[in-house]
């Protein structure tokens, strides 16, 4: 699992954020998760790669 090291701040509309919140809700993860998860995959689809900083995850 990743370690928590920043926080990513995103402005959406309540009723997008409703329905989205209630679809994680409904598929047993967090929001968090999914937003994780859809970072790891758009990076990985464009060719980026990443290693975690160490140090900021201590």
């Amino acid at each position: 699992m990743e370690q928590k090291t920043a926080r990513l701040t995103v402005l959406i509309d309540p009723d997008k954020k409703k329905a989205f919140e209630t679809l994680c809700a409904q598929q047993d993860q967090t929001p968090s998760q999914v937003v994780r998860r859809l970072i790891r995959d758009y990076l990985a689809a464009h060719g980026v790669d990443y290693k975690p900083d160490t140090a900021a995850s201590r």
